[in-house]
């Protein structure tokens, strides 16, 4: 088959590629040895964190434990962390800001 006027004839290329350039050496890894070492103190491990709640129309202490732990009957664990603020569990105030301490497993 012959070919067009003004198209180019690629029927004698072969594919593939050829280089002139050298093999790069491979690299040893063989003196590599795992682990840390440092010379510097271990980091202090992060104190769980404390999250806050403010207190809307309606709540309650176990409506706030079952919104944050998932039971409802978690309630003294923000009753203890809020002693200073909550004298009765039965008597919360709208705008408080209760700390809701992690959940403990």
């Amino acid at each position: 088959m012959a070919n067009p006027p003004g198209k180019p004839d690629f029927s004698d290329v072969k594919s593939g590629s050829t280089t002139t350039a050298p093999a790069p050496a491979k690299v040893d890894f063989s003196d590599v040895q795992s682990g840390v070492a440092s010379t510097a103190p271990p980091a202090p491990q992060a104190a769980a964190t404390v999250q806050t709640y403010t207190v809307a129309k309606g709540d309650t202490l176990s409506k706030i434990a079952k919104k944050f732990y998932g039971k409802s009957s978690h309630w003294r664990t923000i009753f203890e962390a809020n002693k200073d603020r909550i004298s009765n569990p039965d008597l919360i105030q709208i705008g408080w800001v209760l700390k809701i301490p992690p959940a403990k497993d």
